[in-house]
């Protein structure tokens, strides 16, 4: 591996900005822990493009049908949030607006 590659931020699979360090951050479960995904796969993600998707979905949902990066960017709502994010610098952060999910 290359210095470069080393000194590369991880990217955002949400909205495709880098994640510096120092910027809130937290790993996403693929599928819900509590749906079985305790052990699978996870993606590291900004804090607030995370908030959103729980803000967005249910578990049941997440475990279902958005169970991928691609999966959750083709939602309409978080390619939306997405878009509207990515214009953003990659430390802004924002009270997400819960209660939005109904079931």
């Amino acid at each position: 591996m290359s210095d470069d590659a080393q000194d590369t931020d991880p990217v955002c699979p949400l909205c495709g900005r880098p994640i510096p360090k120092g910027v809130p951050q937290s790993k996403h479960h693929l599928v819900p822990k509590l749906k079985g995904g305790k052990g699978g796969p996870t993606v590291l993600m900004h804090h607030i493009c995370h908030k959103e998707i729980h803000a967005t979905l249910t578990e049941t949902e997440l475990a279902r049908e958005y169970d991928t990066p691609e999966a959750l960017r083709a939602h309409p709502r978080l390619a939306k949030f997405a878009a509207w994010v990515a214009k953003r610098p990659p430390e802004f952060s924002s009270r997400s607006k819960g209660g939005r999910r109904k079931r």
